[in-house]
């Protein structure tokens, strides 16, 4: 009898004894709704111009180094003259106390931001120990170095940034990632370009008569992604050309950062709207080469393509190798690349379970993390159509969002009622980001709706499990960390995650590299930095945000 207990595991057995009392078992996934004072503004008008619905981009990050996440919101502004005209479409940059709750501190931070910011990416780029803000825009991007004092200066032009492309004019960034490309200990950055966009000569797209809606993507030319190189003086070196990003022109919608090679250098993954993803897989060198059909991640298995919106890319199997998950609109389907270690992936969407879940499904924003800390990342997923509420007729234009729980490996499980995600209307949900609010060891997400107030879910699962956080600080290595990969062993199972803030779509989670450990309270840690550099702890408490601090 106690072996087969034990064969039943310890979420199995606790279904039992539920079903055994007459009682319903309580959700494995729950968060509860807090309401917060931002409202995503981005100047919707009957013209159905292309920016109106794409919007959306925030940042979860610890601006003051207090230790506690707060919350930065891109906001849109007047369509056309894509100037903040008034201060409903103010960026927001919100304090948090510790408990989940939050105070508007923008003004005296001085990020309200002047154009129709779209997305935004987190990097402590001068390594001074403050994280700085990249924020991505239509037709005009900023850098804001933050000042350690609470506010943040705009150095776009000292940086070198604000040069128009020759080539293809002002640039539609829908954000980017802060990436040390070359291993230098200087933080490079990535910026994710969008479609070529004229207000002067858009598209006239109906969605019946006389109604206008947003045009597909095939109406509008792609442009190419940016790679800026970090020169240490607080200047950066556009290196688009000489890397090889540039020759490959997209339409950008979300962009992930992993060594998914293991080689030590990281690479990006760039999803498309409409076009072939991009895999750049770094040669070292300052070179990139892009290899996405080499590696079968260009187009899903059906070799069709779909709306690729944002896109996260982390270990899903526990096996070391980065996987690949991105989201699309419905009949789409939300695809899984599985890592299989050898340079390539296989798209294990149907086997995963995820095409039969997801296929009346319209996503935006997918998230990687473990949210109800038994050991295996899930995917949190905003949700919400393309097209305005005129065509509400038609799609499905508002939803609910939903996360996805990983069974072990790649099985998953939708909750989306069950989850508590059902507490506020569907909306048409953008841009998320997740980190700990309140300490207490649970992943909470913020989310971003098109003409609708944000959404803060505190994540109240009942369950037990524990859980151990890190906050690397780099020596050799970037200040941040990023590019660290931490492998962690409890109860005698492996996970591994690494250093990067790029999540979702257009948004930046900047908190503590988190590990669910089950019923493990403790576990053995190794990090390999950047610099080659190998750490181990062993038979470190759970329980705790460890700050490691990397040895020279």
């Amino acid at each position: 009898m106690k072996g087969a207990l034990r064969a039943i595991g310890a979420a199995s057995l606790l279904l039992v004894v539920w079903l055994a009392a007459g009682q319903n078992p309580p959700a494995p996934l729950h968060f509860v709704y807090r309401p917060i004072d931002f409202r995503l503004e981005s100047s919707e008008t009957p013209e159905r111009h292309a920016p109106e619905t794409m919007a959306g981009g925030l940042a979860l990050f610890d601006y003051n180094n207090d230790g506690n996440l707060d919350i930065f919101f891109t906001n849109g502004a007047d369509i056309r003259t894509l100037q903040k005209s008034s201060s409903k479409y103010s960026n927001r940059l919100f304090e948090n106390d510790g408990k989940g709750n939050f105070t508007d501190v923008t003004q005296k931070a001085g990020l309200a931001g002047v154009g129709f910011d779209n997305g935004v990416a987190v990097g402590d780029y001068d390594n001074d120990g403050y994280k700085d803000l990249f924020v991505g825009g239509v037709h005009g991007s900023r850098l804001y170095h933050n000042n350690g004092d609470g506010t943040f200066t705009d150095v776009t032009a000292k940086a070198g940034l604000n040069r128009p492309d020759s080539q293809y004019g002002p640039l539609w960034s829908v954000g980017g990632a802060w990436v040390d490309v070359n291993n230098d200990g200087l933080l490079d950055l990535f910026v994710v370009n969008y479609l070529a966009w004229d207000p002067d000569t858009e598209p006239v797209c109906e969605a019946g008569p006389g109604r206008r809606d947003y045009c597909h993507p095939k109406f509008y030319k792609p442009t190419p992604n940016q790679l800026f190189l970090n020169t240490g003086d607080g200047t950066f070196r556009d290196v688009s050309a000489e890397s090889g990003i540039r020759s490959h022109p997209g339409k950008g919608m979300g962009v992930g950062i992993a060594d998914y090679d293991l080689d030590g250098l990281m690479d990006i993954f760039v999803s498309n709207d409409k076009m072939y993803n991009s895999l750049f897989h770094n040669k070292g060198g300052g070179k990139f080469e892009e290899v996405a059909f080499e590696a079968d991640v260009a187009l899903t298995e059906n070799g069709q393509f779909i709306s690729g919106m944002g896109v996260d890319f982390r270990d899903l199997d526990n096996d070391s190798y980065p996987d690949i998950a991105l989201v699309a609109l419905d009949n789409e389907l939300f695809p899984i690349f599985r890592n299989l270690g050898k340079g390539g992936f296989a798209d294990v969407t149907v086997g995963s379970g995820m095409a039969r879940l997801s296929a009346p499904m319209a996503g935006y924003s997918p998230t990687i993390a473990d949210f109800d800390n038994d050991g295996w990342k899930d995917l949190f997923v905003t949700r919400g159509h393309v097209q305005s509420l005129e065509y509400a007729s038609r799609v499905s234009v508002e939803q609910p969002n939903s996360v996805f729980r990983n069974l072990s490996g790649m099985k998953f499980q939708a909750l989306t009622a069950e989850a508590g995600l059902t507490a506020q209307p569907p909306r048409r949900h953008r841009g998320s980001a997740v980190g700990d609010l309140n300490h207490d060891g649970r992943l909470d997400a913020v989310v971003s709706a098109i003409s609708a107030p944000a959404e803060v879910w505190i994540n109240d699962n009942p369950g037990g499990n524990h859980w151990i956080e890190f906050v690397l600080e780099g020596a050799k290595s970037n200040r941040d960390g990023i590019g660290a990969r931490i492998k962690v062993v409890a109860g005698g199972a492996a996970q591994y995650n690494h250093v990067s803030f790029a999540a979702g779509y257009a948004s930046s989670s900047a908190g503590p590299v988190h590990f669910g450990l089950g019923q493990s309270n403790t576990a053995d840690v190794e990090i390999r930095w950047p610099s080659g550099t190998v750490q181990q702890l062993k038979n470190v408490a759970a329980g705790r945000v460890i700050r490691i601090k990397e040895t020279e």
